[in-house]
């Protein structure tokens, strides 16, 4: 097989924006699948591009960069990734939820985002039919959302156009290292392909591909369910989340909601999603349960519950199917996006939930990392060398990845 430049192992959201950032800056680009492109966890979540969930600093920073691209980027590559911005609304159970929200506010304007909170009243005229006893909520204007397949395929597309080679159902079996040199080349089922460069974009399964290299990549799957319900009646016009989901998300537990030992166990938050095809996406879970992605019917009960709690008219509406995805987690849930102390093996993954958002800032950082140029954004905190590295030997250079890669 033919080698290039870059070889970039992972067909997701993050791994074709990365073949398509490269590509634009010229460099000779295959983009490795091991299934079909958006087969792992871009083809298994929603399409929402938040700042709502973001902590103030340089989370939402990293996540605004992001997000300006992608009304650019569906100008330029000439494919309609579904790309729109109806803002996004967080809503509280009590006062007290409010208060903190109001701090939490003032902390994202003062980022510059344009966040403005809603009392009781501001809220229903808002959004009628949620529950009546919601106290507040809290508007983030820029927030948006997208078809995320479309998006994986309109970068793969453009890549292409561009000169990038997308080679999919091939597994990677290995990665050569010439000594004291660095990356040589990549081994797969198809054939060996010559190169400089590898960038692990494989989400859940980077892991495995680090260890090709002798590399401790710091990312395990967290599972999250998403149930769709039938075309219904308008419930609400854009994303709706409940405060409590960032308590879910980042784990504290000093952060009491009224919910059940259950809801706690399965980091269960209401996240409501319209889409274009009338009907709407409710999540959101949140558990450890290895690489599992069946349906548990726990958590399908708690999402349903939690659902009707916030839009109790839900009760009414039927759930025609639901689908669980593996988010790659780290500690820390910040995104990997670093160079490695193997010479030409790059890490990009570790976005958890935010791959989709995410997305075109890593691609852009990877690029310009590659390229030697100086990142648009500081990149020391999403460097790999935060986290306790294993000198461990490397792996068996017939060792294979079993999942999406």
């Amino acid at each position: 097989m033919n080698g290039a430049e870059v070889v970039v192992v992972g067909g997701g959201a993050v791994g074709s924006a990365t073949a398509y950032y490269l590509s634009k800056k010229g460099m000779d680009v295959i983009l490795l699948e091991k299934g079909s492109l958006a087969s792992g966890t871009s083809g298994r979540c929603d399409g929402n591009v938040l700042l709502a969930d973001k902590l103030p600093g340089f989370d939402s920073q990293l996540n605004k960069a992001s997000q300006d691209l992608f009304h650019e980027l569906s100008n330029e590559i000439g494919y309609d990734i579904g790309w729109h911005r109806r803002g996004s609304l967080t809503v509280m159970e009590s006062d007290l939820e409010v208060e903190i929200a109001r701090d939490f506010c003032k902390q994202l304007v003062l980022s510059g985002l344009p966040v403005r909170m809603l009392d009781k009243k501001e809220v229903h005229e808002d959004e009628p039919n949620l529950a009546e006893d919601i106290a507040g909520g809290m508007e983030v204007a820029c927030d948006g959302s997208l078809n995320p397949m479309a998006l994986v395929h309109g970068l793969a597309y453009a890549a292409r156009k561009l000169g990038t080679r997308v080679i999919c159902n091939t597994t990677v079996t290995g990665i050569r290292v010439a000594a004291g040199k660095g990356v040589e080349a990549v081994e797969t089922d198809g054939g060996l392909i010559p190169t400089k460069h590898v960038v692990c974009c494989a989400g859940i399964w980077s892991p495995r591909v680090g260890a090709m290299v002798g590399i401790e990549v710091n990312i395990k799957p967290r599972q999250g369910q998403i149930l769709v319900s039938e075309k219904s009646i308008y419930i609400a016009r854009r994303k709706v989340t409940e405060f409590g989901y960032l308590a879910a998300k980042f784990e504290n537990r000093a952060y009491k909601r009224n919910v059940t030992q259950e809801m706690e166990e399965y980091g269960i938050a209401m996240v409501f999603e319209p889409t274009k095809a009338g009907n709407f996406l409710i999540g959101s879970s949140r558990r450890f349960d290895g690489e599992n992605i069946s349906s548990h019917r726990g958590v399908i009960r708690c999402l349903a519950q939690r659902a009707i709690r916030f839009f109790p008219i839900i009760r009414e509406i039927k759930v025609i199917r639901n689908y669980a995805g593996l988010r790659p987690y780290t500690p820390d849930h910040l995104p990997i996006i670093s160079s490695t102390r193997l010479p030409g093996f790059w890490v990009a993954a570790g976005h958890e939930g935010d791959g989709i958002g995410l997305s075109l800032i890593t691609g852009v950082l990877v690029s310009q990392m590659i390229c030697n140029e100086t990142t648009i954004l500081p990149i020391e905190r999403l460097s790999i060398s935060r986290f306790p590295q294993s000198d461990g030997p490397k792996a068996n250079k017939n060792d294979s990845i079993n999942e999406h890669t």
